[in-house]
Parts: structure tokens; sequence; C-alpha cells
């Protein structure tokens, strides 16, 4: 399985799990800033993006004398493997990502989300941290991943039982954390996007499948600036007409 996202620039260097850094900066309307590491994975904190979240609000946003831009979806596009699949249809002035997790486990079972960027308070979201089956860190470590992974920065369930002392945080925390890999992921793309998703049993890999077919199509999308939008929205939660960094 896809545990994190990666990216690789042309020379070879990478950067892992960077999608719950990426989300901040969707859900926070960041668009331009330049990120330094010196590290090959982006720090888990928590396991959730609280920190980032906190940090671009603890130094602010700068606003730039330059139009937002968003990617405007024009027509549904989908994939699926077997049970699991993904969707992308046109949304106007808005981003919704419908989430369906599907587990065997008891205790974290079938559960549905619905997520509208511009009426949702993002902190739950935010907050949501990532999760794993106790049954499967052996399996996971042995591919050389989450060396550093512990209770401090995972949920960790075996059976019908949360192993963290403190518990959720919130009884959608599972699906809500699919919900920000999501968003992460979708700022991938390079800009913000109106369009309604919808996914059952998602994850890096299937998101990453769409978001490369459907933007290898021209004609499935188009990229328009916040001046193009109507008056009446632009004070939603995208923002107004000036992109900022931080």
């Amino acid at each position: 399985p896809i545990l994190c996202t990666k990216i690789k620039n042309s020379h070879g260097v990478s950067v892992a799990t960077i999608e719950h850094l990426m989300a901040a900066f969707y859900g926070e309307g960041i668009d331009n800033i330049t990120v330094e590491i010196n590290a090959p994975e982006v720090p888990i904190m928590d396991g959730s993006s609280f920190d980032f979240v906190e940090a671009i609000r603890s130094v602010g946003i700068e606003e730039q004398n330059s139009p937002k831009k968003f990617i405007k979806v024009l027509k549904k596009f989908e994939v699926r493997e077997g049970s699991k699949y993904i969707s992308i249809e046109p949304l106007a002035d808005d981003l919704i990502i419908d989430f369906e997790i599907v587990y065997k486990n008891p205790l974290i079972r079938s559960r549905r989300k619905e997520f509208k960027l511009s009426n949702c308070d993002l902190t739950s979201i935010y907050n949501s941290r990532t999760f794993c089956l106790y049954e499967d860190i052996d399996q996971i470590r042995s591919m050389g991943l989450a060396k550093g992974g512990s209770l401090e920065n995972a949920i960790v369930v075996k059976e019908n039982k949360i192993l963290n002392d403190d518990g959720l945080r919130h009884r959608h925390e599972f699906v809500e954390h699919k919900i920000l890999d999501c968003l992460g992921d979708l700022m991938l793309s390079g800009h913000r996007i109106f369009g309604h998703i919808k996914t059952s049993q998602g994850g890096h890999q299937l998101t990453n499948i769409l978001l490369n077919k459907f933007l290898s199509v021209q004609s499935n999308w188009e990229l328009i600036t916040s001046q193009e939008k109507q008056k009446d929205q632009k004070n939603s939660q995208y923002g107004g007409p000036i992109a900022v960094n931080a």
C-alpha cells in the first residue's frame, strides 16, 4: 500500500509525507510559499496538520498583487480499481469531498463523511490524526517505513480497541483524516480545485492516478482566475482576489 505522498525532482531529490503540510496550505489559502527542509521527510508532528496550521497562523500571510488561480472542472472523470473508486465532476466555486472508508475492523467499520470547503470549519479536519491497524505495524516497519511511528503521532487500532490513552479526538477522526490526506494530495495539482470529489476506499495512490489522468486531458478542465468568478462568491472560503503567501 502507498502510505504517504512523496515528490521527487528531476535531480532525484525527494521529500516524503508532504500531504499534511500541503493540506494546511490548501485550507489556509496559501498560493505561494517556499519550504526549506533538510531531511527526506516532512516531520510527522502529531500525525495531523494541527502544528502546521498553528505555525502559519502565528506568522500570518502576505497579500500579493496577483489574482488567485483555480482549476475549474469541466467534465466528470472517474478512476476505478475493483471496489475502490474516485471521481471528480464540475461544481461552481467550491470544493466538496465525499469520502467513504471501508474496513473489516469492527471499530473502524464503514464510515462516510462529506466535506464542503465553503461552509466547513476545518478544525476537526486539521486535527484528525493518521491511523493504522496494530496487525499491520510489523509489515509497515519491514518495508522500512514508520520508523518514528508511535502513539504520539498515530492512532493505533487493535481489534475493537484504540491503544492511545486519550482515544479519538472526535468520532469522525478516521474518515476526516482521509479527507485531510485527500485535500493535501489535491494541492499537488499546483492550484486549488473547484469540483466535487466522490471516493470510496480512496487514498494517496488513487488520488494521484486521478489527478494525473484528469489533468492530462485539457478538455477536462480550465485554469481560471478569481477575477473571473462571480462577485458574490469572492468572499467565500477560497478568499478574495489576492494571492497570498506565508
